[in-house]
């Protein structure tokens, strides 16, 4: 999906939000399971129930890969679900992968190919021969994790390297890499000192940003310092959706919830 195509839905719907399917079966509604595919069952209805309200869908790989086959054809059903009946979602593989060039070029295969994800998560350790095979594969992206949400992000992405943390050698080094046009950046919502800097350093490209929600994010510190002229967030949350209501409502609870942050996303686009 090229970036174009993603900023004409933002501004279609009056939104940047993505939902996050982390769907774990200990937490869905039990009535689901009594059904074949539980976990493909509650992704659908909460597909259903919001697609108007998201520009995207991130899949967290782990919540199904954890379940063997089953679950990754759980995962693959989710991803055929949208693609067939919401082709204009922006499709996220939260998969996080990141190895040596053969390596990463199957992980790419998998997911680009196999899966149809219009993007992947990435780690960028082992360099840009590793980030590379996912690069090349034209109007899909590679979202790079920059600085991320979660308190052990300071260990390694804040160190400092000739006086600048490891993250922002990260992004720079990464945007001299072939085809860094199609890179986005993971920048967490509980970073939001970060992010002013962050957008000057990568002005026009896209930042997926996990935290808002149940990691306390602030959504209004991101909008301010994160925003570009083609807006450039894409907002994910997933547990204050998705798990809304534990009841038979689930579906409408989560459209709810959804709700609420687009209409907050709506008054932020209405000044831009």
């Amino acid at each position: 999906m090229e970036t174009k195509f993603l900023v004409d839905q933002i501004k279609k719907k009056r939104s940047f939000l993505s939902i996050g399917l982390d769907t774990d079966i200990d937490k869905i509604p039990k009535h689901l399971l009594d059904t074949e595919d539980p976990i493909f069952r509650f992704n659908q209805q909460i597909i259903d129930e919001t697609h108007d309200l998201a520009i995207s869908y991130k899949i967290n790989t782990a919540f199904y890969e954890v379940y063997g086959w089953k679950g990754w054809q759980s995962m693959q059903k989710t991803f055929d679900y949208i693609k067939t009946n919401y082709p204009e979602q922006f499709l996220i593989a939260d998969a996080k992968r990141g190895d040596i060039g053969n390596t990463s070029l199957k992980y790419a295969a998998a997911f680009f190919d196999d899966l149809q994800a219009d993007a992947i998560t990435v780690a960028p350790y082992m360099g840009e021969d590793s980030v590379s095979p996912f690069l090349s594969y034209q109007n899909k992206h590679v979202i790079l994790l920059a600085l991320t949400s979660n308190s052990g992000a300071a260990d390694l992405q804040l160190l400092k390297v000739d006086d600048k943390p490891l993250y922002e050698q990260v992004i720079n080094k990464s945007l001299q890499w072939t085809n860094s046009q199609n890179l986005m950046y993971v920048i967490g919502a509980t970073q939001p000192e970060h992010f002013k800097r962050i957008r000057a350093l990568a002005p026009h490209h896209f930042f997926l940003v996990p935290g808002i929600g149940a990691q306390g994010g602030d959504l209004d510190a991101v909008c301010r310092n994160g925003m570009n002229d083609d807006i450039g967030l894409i907002i994910n949350s997933s547990r204050g959706i998705i798990y809304a209501s534990a009841g038979n409502d689930f579906a409408k609870a989560a459209r709810e919830s959804a709700k609420a942050i687009q209409a907050k996303m709506a008054l932020y686009l209405s000044t831009c």
